[in-house]
């Protein structure tokens, strides 16, 4: 819903020169007015460029956090909306705002480029109070209000904030108001449209350390997103350092070497980041907590404290979106259980407005990570309004030729961003194809229509860029190796930037816009035409769904006479390409056997160790137990050692690594909070409890009006079970082998149906309402 706030003028701190990145402060802005008598009811609409709080009277307004929020601001900006009513009086009253950098000119992503959205911070607000006797008073920002610089001395989302909570307050100074370019595109507020972030959880200290040399190390036990709020601030003039990471070095501090990233221009490291620092003024019941900011952590370093502190006097807050939990598991093995844990932290601590890839070193919206990842948060979280925000930034951030960034938010909008490398690999498959993917996921999880038609037109031009890409250009290595190109070779996708599989085990990551990534790339146009023509046909487009029909099925086609074998040899005979190959349908019904026999193979050659990398690991082990190798996905899922899921999980981790061998020993490498590899614990409601959505759901059966209830038991487990609470209701499969049999306990809501399916082959119509089955198993895998 479109705001306008008309009683407000964007206002600027007075700020004659921009301190460098990393040093700006947070402004207070001011405003002090009249009201003529008592308040009946009161609101304030407010936003900002940059991160605001809001205060009434000195008391702070609401327990929203990093708002307005990430957003494609050029195209969307959010407006929040708060009742004042209780904090306003008669008489003389005050509103502040205190604001800072965020995401709007702070460092942001990989490069950590500052100034992505613009050079300046600023504020818009409109304050509606109506009296009993319904009048009304209005008060907007504008001419009138101040400014000055806080104690808050730096503020960014990625360095850290500084605070000195001895500074005196300076002069006010007048604000600017300010008109003109984006100040004058009221289009573009909008009321906020998904859960807003919040403080979600307070965690106390499991271990204290105090080290040589006088720092101390807080251990959390949780690798998490968010702050830590100290209350034994020392001395006055006592200077601490509270340093954030997810790793500890051999001697004990705390390690963010493994979290830095590459300055682009010089080639050489770039800071780690994560830093906060404060200045004690020595007054009793002062705390530090810094709310312009956040981290990804489980350890903070705290130095420069005079004494010990103790860990009454810290608390870590887990800062993300308010999200709904809507699905749970558990089953005999605890490590399982530990792993699925480790999979919902990290996609709480990844979910901070957007979804990012990870809460620390890039903090980007990477369009791949939650292509790879929303199913999975769909089956424990509500995901549904989270993503159709970060939808409307994609389709606002796509490029005129249709390419989607590999990231959004995008602080370049619809174009190049200058950056070499990274505009290189923009429109990336498997990144890019996030457009059509991810609402054919809210599709079957929600049934949600609506988004369907609003990415219509996005989705369109994703698959008509990459189609195009195909029938225009070929790879130079297939051109020399064959001039003529072959009648299929249009609807080969070769050319471009692609990331590709990226990071199979083994393999070093470097973006090479020269590789021939066709394999993947082609592949994932057939889906996306395929699911593009799926939704046209839901939608009543039937000429669109006819015309994406028939490319999916020439690019099928093209796909097959370039990569399969009349015997089901794969070109490039991959784990990743031969789960990709099968998941996506693009194998022949009388090859698919074949195909599927010689993944297991590959899989059984590697010590039953997975070799897939981004893109098509969490599709592994439902293609395994979906085309009969169900004992070898059980395998792969329990294996131990580099790579597995489980190798991380006996070496402590509490979310979802980056890298396979994230930590050996004393050395960390990569990001330690990455959760596209924890797509895996989808298996675990889908298969091993058995909860399980049709894959191309019609009107009448997405968001659970149908699905299927077939648990899969295998690796020696000998109970199982998950939840969901459906958009009709609560979902429940248990089961449990006792005494060789096997017992089924289901919950079916009322307005669904279900088809139970029995480890004895019998299939169930299942009614709303609860069911108990009793079967004799078949033989189980092992």
């Amino acid at each position: 819903m479109t705001v306008t706030l008309s009683t407000g003028t964007w206002i600027e701190p007075d700020e004659p020169v921009t301190p460098p990145p990393g040093s700006r402060p947070a402004y207070q802005l001011r405003h002090e007015f009249e009201l003529p008598g008592p308040v009946a009811a009161a609101t304030v609409q407010a936003t900002a460029h940059g991160i605001y709080e809001l205060f009434v009277n000195g008391t702070r307004v609401g327990d929203l956090e990093l708002t307005p929020g990430f957003t494609a601001y050029r195209s969307r900006l959010q407006v929040q909306s708060y009742d004042v009513a209780d904090l306003l009086r008669a008489g003389g009253n005050a509103i502040e705002v205190l604001l800072s950098d965020g995401w709007f000119r702070g460092r942001h992503g990989f490069a950590r480029t500052a100034n992505g959205f613009g050079d300046r911070v600023a504020a818009l607000l409109a304050l509606e109070v109506t009296h009993p006797d319904g009048t009304v008073t209005t008060v907007g920002t504008g001419p009138g209000w101040w400014s000055r610089p806080s104690r808050i001395t730096a503020a960014d989302l990625m360095d850290g904030q500084q605070t000195d909570l001895r500074q005196p307050a300076s002069g006010w100074r007048p604000a600017r108001p300010v008109t003109g370019g984006l100040y004058d595109d009221r289009r573009r507020l909008h009321a906020s449209d998904a859960p807003p972030v919040r403080r979600i959880q307070e965690l106390r200290p499991v271990a204290v350390d105090h080290l040589p040399g006088g720092a101390t190390v807080i251990d959390f036990g949780q690798n998490i997103n968010g702050w830590v709020r100290l209350s034994d601030l020392g001395p006055a003039g006592c200077r601490l350092t509270l340093t954030h990471g997810e790793h500890r070095a051999a001697d004990g501090r705390v390690d963010t070497d493994h979290l830095r990233a590459f300055d682009v221009t010089t080639g050489g490291p770039a800071p780690a980041g994560q830093v906060d620092r404060v200045v004690s003024a020595g007054r009793a019941g002062d705390v530090f907590e810094p709310r312009h900011t956040t981290h990804g952590f489980r350890y903070v370093q705290i130095d420069g404290h005079p004494g010990r502190p103790v860990a009454d006097a810290v608390t870590a807050v887990v800062v993300h979106t308010d999200l709904a939990t809507t699905g749970r598991f558990r089953c005999s093995d605890d490590r399982l259980d530990a792993l699925h844990e480790a999979a919902v932290w990290s996609f709480r601590g990844n979910a901070c407005d957007i979804p990012t890839d990870c809460p620390q070193r890039e903090r980007s919206g990477f369009t791949g990570d939650w292509q790879v990842y929303v199913a999975t948060a769909a089956l424990t979280h509500d995901v549904a309004a989270f993503s159709g925000k970060w939808l409307r930034d994609l389709a606002a951030d796509q490029w005129p030729d249709g390419r989607v960034p590999t990231v959004t938010p995008n602080p370049a909008g619809p174009g190049p961003s200058g950056i070499a490398f990274m505009d290189a690999m923009e429109g990336s498959a498997g990144w890019g194809d996030a457009a059509v993917l991810v609402p054919w996921e809210l599709w079957r999880a929600y049934g949600d229509r609506a988004v369907l038609e609003r990415q219509y037109d996005s989705m369109v031009r994703w698959v008509g860029y990459a189609a195009t890409a195909a029938r225009t250009r070929r790879h130079p290595d297939r051109a020399a190796a064959r001039p003529r190109a072959a009648a299929h070779e249009q609807y080969l996708w070769d050319t471009g930037g692609h990331f590709g599989e990226w990071l199979e085990p083994g393999e070093t990551p470097r973006p090479d816009p020269s590789a021939d990534h066709g394999i993947v790339a082609t592949a994932y146009l057939a889906r996306s035409a395929h699911l593009l023509g799926r939704i046209a046909a839901l939608l009543g487009r039937t000429e669109d769904a006819a015309r994406h029909r028939a490319l999916a099925a020439a690019v099928r086609d093209a796909w097959q006479r370039e990569y399969l074998a009349e015997d089901g040899r794969i070109a490039v005979p991959t784990q990743a390409n031969h789960v990709r190959a099968l998941a996506f349908d693009l194998v022949p019904a009388e090859r698919r056997a074949a195909v599927a026999d010689r993944l297991a193979a590959l899989i059984a050659a590697g010590d039953h160790h997975l070799g897939t990398g981004f893109l098509s690991t969490g599709m592994l082990l439902p293609v395994l137990a979906d085309t009969g190798h169900l004992s070898t996905a059980y395998r792969v899922l329990l294996s131990t050692g580099v790579p597995s899921w489980l190798e991380m999980i006996d070496r402590g981790a509490t979310t979802i690594w980056e890298r396979w061998d994230g930590v050996t020993g004393d050395r960390a490498q990569g990001s330690l909070n990455h959760y596209s590899k924890g797509a895996v614990v989808a298996f675990l409601h889908t298969h091993v409890a058995g909860i399980r959505l049709p894959a191309d759901p019609g009107p009448g059966e997405a968001g659970y009006r149908r699905f299927v209830i077939q648990p899969r038991p295998g690796g020696e487990l000998t109970w199982a079970q998950a939840e969901h609470d459906s958009p009709y209701g609560l979902v429940r499969s248990a089961w449990r082998l006792e005494h060789g049999r096997f017992r089924l306990d289901v919950e079916i809501p009322a307005g669904t149906r279900a088809e139970v399916r029995l480890p004895d082959g019998r299939r169930i119509d299942a009614a709303p309402g609860r069911h108990c089955y009793d079967a004799v198993p078949l033989a189980l895998p092992v």
